[in-house]
């Protein structure tokens, strides 16, 4: 036996789901992604360590942040036409539009994914990937490691379109890119 699928979650065309088509699916849950013309949703509860982490950061990037760059959570980059991701953090060069409901990667400088149980496959391989291939320029992946936030640092090697290791941070965050930054880890969570 086979449960029916309501009406707004079958795909409008045969080719299936298109970046613009998440503008136009108001039933769907919030924070629903596009991957290859996959609709994602997240289903399951997210942890408290993980939001805390999530708006901890955000605000030390906003005030790391130089004149000219913005730090934003929770917004899509439309990376091709069936793929359109939502980092947990993400650094733009784009003027504020309060209308905005993505991103080019043209316009990201920092994509950040912090690691949760329900996501990891995709926050350690395969958004790495779609990220890399769309040419933003550098990546973060954060971990829980015992409570503690890891900050794995990446940056594009525009040879290979592919991201190499730049350090693992725990403690502190300090770099020179996207921006010069120093940020206190260990004041992010309780």
């Amino acid at each position: 036996m086979t449960a029916e699928l309501p009406d707004w979650m079958i795909p409008p065309r045969p080719s299936g789901w298109e970046a613009d088509d998440l503008d136009h699916l108001p039933q769907a849950p919030r924070h629903t992604e596009l991957i290859d013309g996959a609709l994602i949703f997240m289903m399951s509860p997210q942890r408290s360590w993980h939001s805390r982490l999530v708006e901890n950061l955000t605000f030390a990037l906003r005030r790391a942040a130089p004149t000219g760059y913005e730090a934003e959570r929770e917004m899509t980059v439309r990376l091709d036409k069936k793929s359109r991701p939502e980092p947990d953090i993400l650094v733009t060069t784009a003027a504020y539009d309060p209308d905005r409901t993505w991103y080019a990667p043209t316009d990201v400088s920092l994509v950040v994914e912090v690691v949760s149980e329900e996501s990891a496959d995709r926050d350690r391989s395969l958004k790495p990937f779609k990220y890399a291939q769309a040419g933003i320029r550098h990546f973060w992946r954060v971990e829980d490691e015992a409570g503690a936030p890891a900050v794995h640092s990446y940056e594009l090697d525009t040879m290979t379109r592919s991201y190499v290791p730049t350090g693992i941070h725990r403690d502190r965050l300090q770099l020179a890119v996207p921006f010069p930054l120093d940020i206190d880890l260990t004041a992010l969570v309780p």
